[in-house]
């Protein structure tokens, strides 16, 4: 999906976002609206184009969804130091306050996506377009409509369920649904997706990158995977498996950017250089990443802020010879990037984040990295059924999808473990493989209702780490004008 670069926002973006982006969006009446625009197969390609484009945005996965991973102790935030990145720091070490920005960010990211799809689905399926095209539109809007969901539901809980676009004269401050009635609406939407959505295969070039068939029966394992229903969550993973997914021979394939999209990616937020954008608004299609995670004053990168260094915890957690370590981190005598030695002088802990650096060959200044940025890939997905079928007690059938992410990693097989000491080396390896990709504050927050992911946050000295802290608070500006998100997150 490089070709089309999100650029619906040239037209959609016009017609269905709102200044606030949260649950109160409406459409504005007036220039390009509902009344004028579903009439031809462009305005609804343009409409679910526009669905996608807010997961680029940096209240998603262009910054707030990365920092995750110093939520969970996999980093710091290092950059400038000082305030530089506060909002981070407070999350990081467990003083979130309702009026957090960051706070803010997550909680408003996905309801621009939410309405999108929403007019998608409202819209589209009445259209006088080709059959196919209906469906694979429409099934890109369950898929979407359903992540932005699964990611509220898991960050907030209970949330507003908003499924329909909400017109002049609505109920403009909708009260939280239970988080029970959220994961039916995930479940469905990705179920109707699966029905809906072509496979990857047969996509041509110009649309790879949208929401497949297989993209949504990974998103469903792991969805039944957090919601401990691990026969399910086996089903899924098979599923993915029959439609032809499969690991890249090396780790590092995944985060090359001549190799995006590959035979393991089941679903990437497409990025661009050199988008025609300002690099910090919205309609930006650049990636923030390389810039902000290259090491500061190092010169090995365009920007190079120094975000995101990970600690000597998680650095040690490598085991010996694991490949994956010199394609995640810096570290003193590690291989060269780009022709030049890393400095441990760089960072505050001796280590940077390499995974989603791009060289100035690449990206010549810091606004035009082309990124992309891994949602869910096939190793994810094997991992999901190795934790599933172990927690089914099929421990020996749980050594083959296991065994499959280590020996790419350079690893030996593991064999003959207790049910716990493999859910424990499932789990590490989780870590260590989906290390800064987004997924390690989640698998901390499901695993035995939060509590083992309190544990090992305490291990690593985060004491302040509390069981309100598995769930963030609705932050105060929405609760200000919409008293009925009350009461808020217990503890906050």
């Amino acid at each position: 999906m490089k070709i089309l670069k999100y650029i619906a926002y040239s037209l959609v973006a016009i017609a269905f976002s709102s200044c606030n982006e949260d649950f109160l969006d409406r459409a504005p009446m007036d220039t390009i609206n509902t009344s004028n625009f579903y009439q031809t197969e462009s305005d609804a390609i343009l409409a679910i184009n526009g669905a996608y484009q807010p997961l680029q945005w940096p209240k998603l996965y262009n910054m707030r969804m990365w920092t995750t991973d110093i939520m969970a102790g996999n980093s710091i935030v290092g950059a400038g130091g000082g305030d530089d990145g506060r909002e981070t720091q407070d999350l990081a070490n467990f003083v979130t306050a309702t009026d957090n920005p960051g706070v803010l960010d997550l909680f408003r990211g996905p309801s621009p996506g939410i309405l999108r799809a929403n007019l998608v689905l409202e819209n589209v399926a009445g259209m006088d377009i080709d059959e196919n095209l209906k469906k694979r539109i429409l099934g890109e809007a369950h898929f979407l409509r359903g992540f932005y969901y699964f990611l509220l539901v898991r960050f907030f809980g209970d949330v507003p369920l908003v499924t329909t676009p909400v017109e002049p004269g609505g109920d403009l401050r909708p009260s939280r649904d239970s988080k029970g009635d959220i994961y039916a609406l995930v479940i469905q939407d990705l179920k109707d997706a699966m029905d809906l959505l072509p496979t990857k295969s047969s996509y041509g070039s110009t649309d790879l990158g949208r929401a497949t068939k297989g993209a949504a029966a990974g998103l469903l394992a792991k969805v039944y995977l957090t919601l401990e229903e691990w026969d399910n969550a086996v089903k899924m993973a098979d599923e993915v498996a029959i439609l032809g997914y499969d690991l890249n021979p090396e780790y590092g394939d995944n985060f090359d950017v001549n190799n995006e999209n590959s035979i393991e990616s089941l679903f990437e937020v497409q990025y661009v250089g050199d988008g025609g954008e300002d690099f910090w608004a919205n309609e930006n299609q650049a990636s923030w990443l390389s810039t902000f995670t290259g090491p500061r004053n190092s010169n090995m990168v365009a920007g190079g802020w120094g975000w995101n260094q990970p600690t000597e915890e998680f650095v040690d957690a490598y085991e010996d010879g694991d490949k994956r370590k010199d394609v995640t981190v810096f570290y003193d005598g590690c291989p060269q990037f780009d022709g030049m030695d890393y400095d441990a002088a760089y960072s505050t802990t001796g280590y940077n984040l390499r995974k989603f650096l791009v060289t100035k060959e690449v990206s010549a200044t810091y606004d035009n990295s082309p990124m992309n940025f891994p949602v869910l890939r096939y190793a994810d997905v094997l991992l999901i059924k190795a934790e599933a079928l172990t927690n089914l007690g099929k421990i020996a059938d749980a050594e083959t999808p296991l065994n499959r992410v280590r020996a790419r990693a350079g690893l030996g097989n593991i064999s003959g473990l207790s049910q716990v000491e493999m859910r424990e080396v499932i789990l590490h390896e989780r870590r260590m493989e989906l290390a800064f990709e987004g997924q390690r504050w989640f698998d901390l927050i499901r695993v035995d209702g939060g509590q083992w992911g309190l544990n090992f946050l305490h291990s690593i000295g985060k004491t302040n780490a509390a069981t309100k802290h598995l769930l963030l608070p609705i932050p105060l500006s929405e609760t200000d004008s919409n008293p009925n998100l009350l009461p808020n997150n217990p503890g906050y």
